[in-house]
């Protein structure tokens, strides 16, 4: 089953007007459900934008989106994605139980209810001894657990991450990286994931899409040849290192990506 249609959509911020930014161009992409897809390109070529697009956070200048076989407007009001941003996002007077609590009590559930399905969460994410901590007494990574905890709270069938991990120390983001894929393994939900760095794009996905400066189009999608679980050998395998150099390639292909700044290559 499909989780993700994105059909010849384009995005301009004020449009025929001296303002007017084109933002992306022409995008046409499919993403199967339990796919994990990470879309990487130069700053400002519209990957945040895309992802938001499909929260239906904006809509689209021109084209269709279908998340989960309804509009993207139907899917945001029922509630059938979970998403996480670079920075936790945490409400410091709630504690960390009902920060991960907030969408179902903003979708009505009951108190007991919430709090077992908070509970249920934080046990997924490894912080159900934090549950009545406050967010400040946590850790950078900490925080984005608890982040993805409350994304995943209504057990939505597909999260988007707009550069989850990008605030955080390179141990702790390969740490953080695992620690997705098992909660990803443990839901079968659809991940589409924004990033900057090629060797997380590669550990990570099944696929990595390419995208030209703004406007952003598809130039590549680049299959991961992984194969089995992915761990720490994962990163020492030739697959890991052949699948970085293919991205690496694909973006440097890519007219006036060395002008627009590049991507981490860590």
């Amino acid at each position: 089953m499909t989780a993700v249609v994105l059909d010849s959509v384009s995005m301009s911020f004020n449009p025929g007007t001296t303002r007017e930014v084109n933002a992306l161009d022409g995008i046409d992409l499919s993403i199967t459900e339990g796919e994990f897809v990470s879309l990487i390109g130069p700053s400002g070529c519209g990957k945040s934008t895309l992802l938001r697009l499909v929260a239906n956070l904006v809509e689209p200048t021109e084209g269709r989106i279908l998340v989960n076989g309804t509009s993207a407007e139907q899917a945001r009001r029922d509630h059938t994605y979970g998403m996480a941003f670079q920075q936790a996002g945490l409400f410091d007077w709630r504690n960390v139980r009902r920060n991960v609590e907030l969408p179902l009590e903003l979708a009505g559930w009951d108190r007991g209810r919430r709090r077992e399905r908070a509970e249920e969460m934080l046990a997924l994410v490894k912080l159900d001894d934090f549950a009545d901590h406050m967010p400040w007494q946590l850790s950078g990574g900490m925080q984005q657990r608890v982040a993805i905890a409350r994304a995943l709270a209504t057990h939505p069938p597909l999260l988007l991450m707009d550069e989850p991990f990008g605030a955080l120390d390179e141990m702790t983001r390969e740490h953080m990286q695992a620690e997705l894929l098992r909660i990803r393994e443990a839901t079968g939900s659809t991940i589409v994931f924004v990033t900057h760095s090629i060797p997380e794009a590669v550990y990570l996905s099944d696929r990595v899409v390419v995208m030209s400066p703004r406007p952003g189009r598809i130039t590549r999608i680049v299959d991961i040849a992984l194969t089995g679980d992915r761990d720490d050998d994962t990163r020492e395998d030739q697959a890991f290192f052949a699948g970085i150099t293919e991205v690496r390639e694909s973006l440097r292909a890519v007219e006036g990506y060395q002008s627009h700044g590049g991507v981490d290559d860590r």
